[in-house]
């Protein structure tokens, strides 16, 4: 469950950066907390004891009892802005609620165990929900949600309606939602060499035979028989003289 601690805090009269950047030269926070049946109170914190806070959290939701001017309001820490530049914490939000009225509030989810699919048969498991909305009260509020997902195989899900959830907490996302997934491995694709794609860019090669003496359309050797050159001008070629007898 969420970790409840204490904070002291003061009222702050003066706003706007340049009071910001005062309050930060002495080591002091400004915050402000709203909700609940008070009005939006303007607040300071010393800054070591903000970072204290936040370097013992065990998840996202923080419940903090904030003594204010001798009075005790239970709130949620609801936002840290941090430097840009830096990264310490300039200002910070709470939630004030009522410890017995129900909140809502995101939950982490986080996955356990080694699905069977992803042992056995190299599948991938896939996490489509990272952060579960609840609702409860303020005792029940968890820091996180662990589900087990060694049983599943490839093809399996878990579904919203499969998690047990702590008692008290209720999800507000629909029941068929999926949160985690065991697929098929994808098939790597070889890889294409140069050569290969060079060879597709030039195309087939074609290859011309020289054609043998004797097929059809092949010249004669210059043997008998060979036809004579047509003459000059179109003339037919003279007869040979004939040996005489």
């Amino acid at each position: 469950m969420a970790k409840q601690v204490k904070l002291k805090a003061e009222p702050r009269d003066a706003t706007g950066r340049s009071a910001a950047r005062k309050l930060k030269a002495r080591g002091i926070v400004p915050a402000v907390i709203y909700g609940g049946k008070h009005k939006s109170q303007a607040l300071q914190i010393l800054e070591r004891d903000i970072n204290a806070m936040l370097s013992h959290a065990s998840g996202e939701n923080i419940l903090v009892e904030l003594e204010i001017a001798g009075e005790n309001r239970t709130a949620l820490l609801q936002e840290v802005q941090h430097s840009p530049v830096r990264g310490d914490v300039v200002h910070v939000d709470f939630h004030a609620i009522s410890m017995d009225e129900k909140i809502e509030a995101s939950v982490p989810l986080e996955a356990f165990g080694i699905a069977t699919g992803v042992k056995n048969f190299g599948g991938l498991l896939e996490q489509n929900v990272r952060t579960l909305a609840i609702e409860c009260l303020p005792r029940d509020l968890p820091d996180r949600i662990t589900v087990d997902v060694a049983a599943l195989n490839i093809g399996d899900a878990i579904h919203v309606r499969d998690i047990k959830l702590p008692d008290g907490v209720v999800a507000k996302v629909p029941a068929d939602l999926t949160v985690f997934s065991v697929v098929a491995p994808v098939a790597e694709e070889e890889p294409v060499t140069p050569e290969a794609e060079a060879a597709a860019a030039a195309g087939p090669e074609v290859i011309t035979a020289k054609k043998e003496e004797g097929e059809p359309g092949a010249p004669a050797a210059g043997g008998k028989g060979a036809a004579a050159p047509a003459a000059k001008g179109g003339a037919p070629a003279p007869k040979e003289k004939e040996a005489k007898k």
